[in-house]
This record gives C-alpha cells, structure tokens and sequence, in this order.
C-alpha cells in the first residue's frame, strides 16, 4: 500500500524598483528555470518543457535520485506556473515502478502601497509503495521522516530563489537597458549625406 508524503512552502518578496517592470522578466521561463535551479542539472526539452536531476535525496537507509519533468508557464498577469509532468526514479527498478511525484507552483507579482512584491508557494506530493523493510515500520515515523524530506527539498529550492532570482532580475533588466541604449545610439544616415 503507498505511503503518502506532503510538503508545502510558500514565499513573499520585496521586489525593489527596477526600469523594467519584473511581470517581463517573469514572462520569459527558461530564464527563470536556470535562476531557480542549478543550471547543471537541467535539460531544455522544449519552450515550456524542463528535465530536473534533482540531487540525491536520503530516506532513512535508502538513496534515491529523482528526475523529474516540469512544465513551466506564464500567463498574461506574470503569473508564473510550474507542475510536474513525469518523473522517474534512475537506478532503482522497484521504487521507480512505485513512485509518484506531483509538484504544483505558483509564483506571482502583487503591488502593494506602490511596492511590488512576489508571492508564491509550492505544493509536493510523493506517493511510494516502500519496500520491506521501510514497509514494516511504523507509519507515523515513515510520515515524519519523509513530510521532512520533502520540506527540505522545497526549502532549498525557496533559499534558492530568495537569492538568485532578484540578482538574475537585475542582471537581465540591466541587459535590457545596455541593448536598448545601443539601439538608440544607431546613426541614422540623412538622404543629402554623401558617401564616399
């Protein structure tokens, strides 16, 4: 029978005042993807499409090490969306045909008294049927063990996007304002100006 695993984090951040507005930047989930995670561990799949190697994760005497497919989108407000899509267990056969990971996330920018401010959470589920002898122990302490697991994982991913993501922000508005500035200084050639 499959033990249940949950975990949940949510997230606000102050975002200061840029010459770019962050709903932009927030449209644009390649970007956002490589400031989240480490971008060795990613694969572009498509536009809106990433494979995650997700570190080896430690339950009680067992190592696994996930690889999971992600779905990540913005829609019209710069609201961005992540849901897993698939996910397999590599190297483990019996725990890969058992397992399921469903991680669902939102990140959105609010404006509050003129301030902009990020908020976001996350929501990860893993179901498993554990194999003997996980299964024989007791559920609350597999519980315990494995909602620490998960909180750990989201944690990570949070402490991660506290710092890189206003960095990374700045970076590409910074980006923006240098392509921008090289587009406006372009000569126009006037019709009477001869050229040798």
């Amino acid at each position: 029978m499959p033990t249940r695993f949950t975990a949940s984090q949510s997230v606000e951040i102050v975002v200061p005042e840029q010459p770019v507005a962050i709903c932009h930047y927030l449209r644009q989930p390649q970007r956002l993807v490589h400031a989240l995670v480490d971008p060795t561990r990613i694969e572009t799949l498509g536009e809106e499409h990433f494979r995650l190697k997700m570190r080896p994760l430690e339950f009680m005497t067992l190592s696994i090490q996930p690889t999971v497919d992600l779905k990540v989108w913005a829609d019209a407000n710069g609201t961005v969306r992540l849901q897993s899509v698939a996910c397999e267990i590599r190297g483990v056969e019996y725990i890969n045909q058992r397992f399921g990971l469903n991680l669902q996330g939102y990140l959105s920018p609010h404006q509050i008294n003129g301030q902009t401010w990020l908020k976001g959470n996350a929501d990860l589920e893993v179901q498993v049927d554990l194999p003997m002898p996980f299964a024989m122990m007791p559920k609350p302490i597999l519980e315990t063990t494995g909602n620490g697991l998960l909180k750990s994982v989201l944690l990570t991913i949070k402490q991660r996007l506290l710092h890189q993501l206003l960095a990374d922000y700045r970076l590409w508005v910074s980006a923006q304002s240098e392509q921008a500035n090289l587009t406006s200084q372009v000569p126009l050639i006037s019709s009477n100006t001869q050229i040798i």
